[in-house]
């Protein structure tokens, strides 16, 4: 297989469905495309009804392309990442790896426009992460929840009002950035660096005033994240946790119990917004992005300086915040609820504490008039009104 061929079947594949994300490459399965979360097969002429181990191997070389580095990553750990085009139509972020002594591929697609917080109808309070001068921005959520693309909408609203230098440290480079008002210096792991601490310490000397770094992998990665955030810049990444109390669990859990006291008092000086994220899907089709929102003030930081306690969770903190813009995911998915976005069962598949958004809805029923049980009808038992019976013999149908 050349080049050529796998351009012209990836763009069979975009094709095949709408709002296409993800490309699969499997042995012993067809082409498969992630469309609205689900997968669906792909049919090609001349048909390819299970890959092979051949054709897959084929597949993941020409994604790689000729970076040998690549090549020899996936040979010693077993995947890695890169990035591909076609032409000018779409480009992807890919990640080769091998499973069973076979190579797999999942290429995700990146959208070629920047988006825009307004295009993404992101809350007015994410104007607020714009204005920060300095602290650390985390936004954190699981694998295909819109972390970057959010990023992405955040450094667009920098670019469009500041005139500042961002250098930012992607794995792979996914938006690229026009220069606006800002000066965008975008590096890509593998190519312009080898590691995110070797390229963040590199950046702070760079004399950026934002620093992006596309992942926060390691406890190296932190330190140098939270040194720089303390002298002067503004620096936005990501993390893989569900929540904004989990996020700050992820990073103490980095360290060892010893090192722990001192990193608490860094991150709560340093750490400004924590934006976690999930994308349901919503009715009549397509994703909604439910955020949980945690700023800065007293009661977070001296949470996060002495830790959780009762009464004192970041939970509460940010749901008697909710006047100020913040959320925890229960407020959004209750919000997205009354506002028919989302349906009921959807609701309450992706909240955080059950119990709390099923109260809440079941208020916005009985507001609007609608029955809140499933009980439809009460009837008397046979012949207990003549007997005299008590009322504790009513029985349910």
């Amino acid at each position: 297989m050349r080049r050529p061929e796998l351009d012209k079947i990836i763009e069979t594949m975009l094709a095949s469905q709408p709002e296409v994300s993800d490309l699969l490459f499997t042995v012993n399965r067809p082409l498969q495309v992630e469309s609205y979360g689900e997968l669906k097969p792909v049919a090609l002429d001349p048909p390819i009804e299970n890959l092979t181990p051949f054709q897959t191997e084929m597949i993941a070389l020409n994604l790689i392309g000729d970076n040998l580095m690549l090549v020899e990553h996936l040979l010693k750990h077993g995947s890695c990442d890169s990035a591909y085009a076609l032409s000018d139509k779409a480009r992807f972020r890919v990640n080769v790896f091998s499973q069973r002594g076979n190579y797999s591929a999942v290429c995700r697609q990146l959208t070629a426009v920047i988006p825009s917080l307004e295009k993404l109808k992101l809350p007015d309070i994410f104007k607020e992460l714009t204005k920060e001068k300095t602290g650390l921005i985390l936004v954190t959520g699981a694998t295909g929840s819109g972390k970057s693309t959010t990023l992405a909408a955040v450094l667009n609203e920098i670019n469009t009002v500041k005139a500042a230098h961002i250098v930012t440290l992607e794995d792979p480079v996914e938006f690229v950035h026009p220069h606006k008002k800002a000066t965008f210096n975008q590096r890509e792991l593998g190519i312009d660096f080898d590691s995110y601490p070797n390229g963040l310490r590199a950046a702070l000397r760079q004399a950026p005033k934002v620093i992006l770094v596309g992942e926060i992998r390691d406890q190296e990665t932190v330190k140098i994240a939270l040194s720089a955030a303390e002298t002067g810049h503004l620096v936005l990444s990501t993390l893989h946790t569900v929540n904004a109390g989990e996020t700050v669990n992820r990073i103490l859990g980095m360290f060892e119990p010893s090192e722990q006291e001192q990193i608490r008092i860094r991150l709560a000086d340093s750490l400004r917004w924590i934006v976690s994220q999930r994308l349901p899907p919503k009715i009549g089709g397509g994703r909604f992005a439910l955020l949980e929102i945690m700023g800065h003030n007293i009661r977070t930081e001296e949470t996060v300086r002495m830790g959780e306690s009762e009464g004192k969770t970041f939970y509460e903190i940010i749901e008697s915040s909710y006047t100020f813009g913040w959320r925890t995911f229960d407020q959004a998915c209750i919000e997205a609820y009354e506002k028919g976005i989302l349906t009921e069962e959807t609701a309450l598949l992706y909240c955080s504490k059950r119990g709390v958004v099923s109260r809440s809805i079941d208020n916005i029923k009985k507001e609007r008039g609608e029955i809140t049980s499933n009980v439809s009808s009460l009837k008397m038992k046979p012949g207990a009104q003549a007997s005299g019976e008590p009322p504790s013999t009513l029985k349910l149908k």
